[in-house]
């Protein structure tokens, strides 16, 4: 069966700035994939390269079989896109948005409305209210709206989530998997690492290269290194304690804690012991279970060294 997304070889050029390196990778129908990575990795313009709004200096990318260059015009109507940044009519209201992305593709809002119904319940209550005026998360989803309003078969989403709270940020994970069990190609990218283990496959990108692709639990699984967790009141001086110790192969801030990567000799017991006579108080370190984050610092670390 040809893939939702064929991309290969692409690369993408911004003066001096390579923005896109040598890209390839594919995406199943009805697949949930997510493009991981930090800002600045060359999300946003593979992102462009898809939705047809840029071209490739070199490769090719294959949406449903059609070309993003030479069948652009073709690929618009069966492609949903929500860029980074809110891009409605602030000065225009919810239904007045809705209304004029549906009229873009020669549809009205009650051919589709089904397919947004649960995304657009919440906005119903205020049809009037000017797209400026709504809440972060209220944005998001009008936004997810006006981009599935001709019923797409692909939709990309790019960092749809960024800037949005942690409550808005779950809901909108779970419309997303609505709609994938309704046959949408769904590919979504995101910083947030935690949101990994939401899609069903993942690409991890950095600096324009993509650094793996697998499912979020066979990646994990790959961290194979002796991973603990570090803690001490002083934590600045116990991750340079940490990193000065030859049996140390990386150590590194993770939420309130250190993550600490030893090699096959170190001993927490007696690097507690160790950092403790060195005047740090109270020293914890225990075992700590690997993360995407995890393997994405690894893998940076791995593209470095090269």
């Amino acid at each position: 069966m040809t893939p939702a997304i064929e991309i290969s070889g692409v690369t993408k050029r911004y003066g001096s700035l390579t923005a896109l390196d040598n890209v390839s990778l594919s995406v199943s129908r009805g697949e949930m994939f997510g493009l991981i990575g930090p800002d600045g990795a060359g999300k946003s313009s593979l992102y462009r390269i898809l939705a047809t709004l840029l071209s490739p200096d070199s490769g090719y990318a294959r949406i449903d079989g059609l070309d993003s260059v030479a069948d652009y015009r073709r690929l618009r109507s069966i492609i949903g896109y929500m860029p980074e940044k809110f891009s409605l009519y602030p000065d225009l209201t919810v239904s007045e948005n809705l209304e004029f992305f549906a009229s873009l593709f020669g549809v009205s809002v009650d051919d589709n409305f089904d397919l947004i119904e649960s995304v657009f319940s919440q906005l119903r209550q205020f049809p009037d209210r000017k797209a400026g005026a709504l809440s972060g998360g209220m944005k998001q989803k009008l936004a997810l709206s006006c981009a599935l309003i001709h019923r797409p078969r692909i939709l990309l989403l790019d960092e749809p989530t960024t800037g949005v709270d942690a409550v808005s940020r779950s809901e909108f994970w779970d419309i997303l998997s609505t709609l994938r069990d309704k046959g949408i190609t769904i590919v979504v990218s995101t910083s947030y690492m935690d949101e990994a283990t939401r899609c069903q496959r993942i690409a991890m990108i950095d600096n324009g290269r993509i650094l793996d692709v697998d499912t979020p639990r066979r990646l994990i699984s790959r961290l194979d290194e002796n991973l603990f967790n570090a803690s001490s009141s002083d934590m600045f001086s116990l991750l340079n304690h940490l990193r000065s110790m030859p049996e140390v192969i990386d150590c590194y801030t993770f939420g309130a804690t250190l993550h600490v990567v030893g090699r096959e000799d170190f001993n927490p017991d007696k690097a507690m012991d160790f950092l403790s006579h060195s005047g740090l108080p109270d020293v914890r370190i225990y075992p700590a279970k690997g993360d995407i984050e995890d393997l994405f610092i690894k893998l940076t670390r791995y593209e470095e060294q090269c």
